[in-house]
């Protein structure tokens, strides 16, 4: 009797035990939080580069045969180095052919004005003298500067972008010869879509920029010129300068990969940011956000 009691207490309190663990459990759902804020800045990213300040493409004023081209690419140069130069044979023809008329021309006219003294010509042969003297040495003049023409030379110090052009081809006049670019710039470029074009006008907005080379370091830059119209329907051209590069520290070149950030004054004054996931929003209709009331 007392064994039988026994088994059957032990088994009451097995399947007491049972149940309890057989109670679910309930899970605890991780979620992201953050903490909803006033947003006083709105910003804007745009992937850019940095272009030449002085960039140029460098041509004769007058055709003929290149000689030789002095400079190849990223070949750095010197304000007034020779870039290249013409064959000056045939202009040198005529100059000389030039400063022969004008000697000629000067010393008739000479010979006109001691006539004109003593009356032995009219006024009109002596203005008609005159004239083609002027001519002749007009001519001469240009003659000149048509030679100097023959050598091509730098306007400013720079490096050689691109060459296109060999020893001994025959070019036209404006023809491009090299492009030369100055190797250190404080102008970015980018583009920029036609819904943002308003904030550019703003006065409260701000730009920053942010070269690959140089992560972590923010340069500020302010508006230099932006395009009103776009050619390709890609955006707007928009071009920044940088205000405050320490030169010392950091070299900036044309070609350098850079992260535009335009900031501006958020006009929704007293709106509280949130994220996208925080809201929530059942197809039975209603909109939802998720909170945590801090205590």
């Amino acid at each position: 009797m007392v064994r039988l009691t026994l088994l059957l207490l032990f088994s009451a309190a097995f399947a007491a035990s049972c149940r309890r663990a057989a109670a679910p459990v309930r899970e605890v759902r991780p979620v992201k939080v953050v903490v909803a804020s006033h947003a006083q800045y709105l910003d804007q990213d745009f992937a850019g580069l940095s272009t030449p300040d002085d960039a140029v493409n460098l041509a004769f004023k007058v055709s003929g045969q290149v000689l030789r081209v002095a400079v190849s690419q990223g070949d750095s140069v010197g304000k007034g180095a020779l870039i290249a130069e013409l064959d000056p044979r045939d202009i040198q023809l005529q100059v000389d052919a030039d400063r022969s008329a004008y000697e000629q021309a000067r010393s008739q006219l000479d010979r006109v004005e001691r006539l004109l003294a003593h009356q032995a010509v009219s006024r009109q042969e002596y203005e008609a003298s005159r004239t083609r003297f002027a001519q002749a040495r007009s001519a001469y003049a240009n003659a000149r500067d048509l030679l100097k023409e023959t050598k091509l030379r730098a306007p400013f110090s720079g490096v050689i972008e691109r060459k296109y052009v060999d020893n001994y081809e025959r070019v036209q006049a404006g023809q491009t010869i090299v492009r030369l670019v100055n190797p250190v710039t404080t102008t970015v470029s980018f583009t920029i879509p036609e819904n943002s074009l308003s904030a550019l006008s703003l006065p409260t907005t701000r730009f920053y920029v942010e070269f690959d080379n140089y992560r972590g370091v923010r340069f500020e830059a302010r508006l230099k010129d932006n395009a009103k119209t776009s050619s390709d329907a890609s955006g707007f051209p928009v071009s920044l300068t940088l205000t405050d590069v320490d030169r010392s520290r950091y070299r900036i070149s044309p070609g350098m990969s850079c992260t535009i950030t335009m900031q501006r004054v958020d006009n929704l004054a007293g709106a509280v940011s949130l994220p996208l996931t925080a809201i929530y929003a059942p197809a039975e209709g209603g909109d939802y956000v998720w909170v945590r009331i801090l205590k």
